[in-house]
């Protein structure tokens, strides 16, 4: 099959999720034979033409210059090389800035669309914006082929919303066992003495509902806030907590090895995503060994059950902090990995992803 891939700003991985995404089953699918592009921004740090047997495309993005708007631009910039190609699937990752250009795309190939999550919920946006995310979604639903969604939640949303059904295919990780408590140093922590957060710093991630319960319960090991904090939330909370020195605002981290080895030597790794889908960076801190403290709610309770303790406001954190200490609650971290180990590994996601192409293209021929 000759396959796209839309919807990131590209691989190798220099972003979030659904790069991480892109880089792993791109190059599974290249290693099975199939030819694979990848649309990379024409910024992105990795500037060859090819990623371990991957086509990488760079198309322009002035997402730099102009901020989110570029992303509509890129989109279409994607999408109108996408019709020069002779594709049999595009696979779309996430809708927000590309399903208002539907009409655009080519008619050859097969449209599949992961979903991602309920955009429109995440309350940095104005209800204008909101209501046009809504419209992305509805666009989207209505101009794919197919439709993938990577948590049963959104899965059962779209039959109920849509009267459309999607293929339910989980986000995944890689199981972690290798680690070096080395790494600990470049950030200036001791092993199973240090709590973290690892997320985009938005108000739908909770981050300021877990540090106020922090500062509530006067918890004074450090703990690290992983994400870039360079923008207007981030400033708002690194002003807000600037007296409590055990609060490290560390911005980005994208080196895997380093984020697997401080999440498995960390005492509390909190969770506060609110927002739907199969959360990567959840996934990966299950895989790494990490005691998650999660924000109450169907999305992550899907993932986690009982292998976890959940958060609804800052007392709960407090209470939690005082009480909850990794090396009492191992039986909870195994159940949590034997998941991943046996549901949520790489191999069965890209399968299963592969498989799904395949059926579709059986049942168009």
């Amino acid at each position: 099959m000759k396959i796209a891939i839309l919807g990131t700003r590209g691989v190798p991985n220099h972003y979030g999720g659904f790069e991480q995404f892109a880089e792993f089953f791109s190059v599974y699918l290249a290693a099975k034979g199939h030819e694979v592009y990848v649309y990379n921004s024409h910024n992105h740090p990795y500037q060859e033409k090819t990623f371990k047997g991957v086509n990488l495309i760079h198309c322009y993005d002035p997402e730099f210059k102009i901020g989110t708007a570029g992303q509509f631009i890129y989109d279409l910039n994607c999408i109108l090389d996408s019709r020069k190609r002779n594709f049999d699937i595009i696979l779309q990752l996430g809708y927000t800035s590309s399903s208002v250009w539907y009409f655009l795309l080519p008619k050859k190939p097969l449209i599949i669309t992961n979903m991602d999550g309920l955009e429109w919920k995440r309350t940095k946006y104005s209800k204008t914006v909101q209501n046009v995310l809504k419209f992305a979604e509805r666009l989207a639903v209505k101009s794919s082929d197919y439709l993938i969604s990577d948590s049963l939640g959104i899965q059962k949303y779209i039959i109920e919303k849509y009267n459309k059904p999607s293929t339910y295919i989980a986000y995944g990780a890689h199981v972690f066992e290798q680690p070096e408590e080395e790494i600990l140093k470049e950030y200036n922590v001791e092993k199973y003495n240090f709590n973290m957060i690892l997320a985009r710093l938005e108000p739908e991630n909770n981050i300021e509902t877990i540090l106020d319960g922090i500062v509530l319960g006067n918890n004074q090991a450090t703990i690290l806030v992983i994400g870039n904090h360079n923008t207007k939330f981030g400033n708002y909370l690194k002003q807000k907590y600037t007296a409590n020195k055990n609060i490290r605002f560390i911005g980005a981290v994208y080196n895997l090895k380093h984020l697997d080895n401080l999440r498995y030597f960390s005492n509390l790794y909190f969770h506060g995503h609110s927002v739907g889908g199969t959360n990567p960076s959840l996934l990966e801190a299950i895989a790494s060994r990490a005691l998650i403290i999660a924000h109450d709610n169907d999305f992550n309770k899907a993932i986690l059950k009982e292998n976890a303790f959940y958060f609804k406001n800052p007392e709960d954190v407090k209470n939690l902090t005082v009480r909850i200490k990794k090396n009492d609650n191992l039986q909870v971290i195994q159940n949590n990995f034997d998941a991943i180990a046996s549901e949520f590994n790489w191999e069965k996601i890209n399968g299963e992803y592969l498989q799904l192409f395949e059926k579709c293209i059986s049942e168009n021929q």
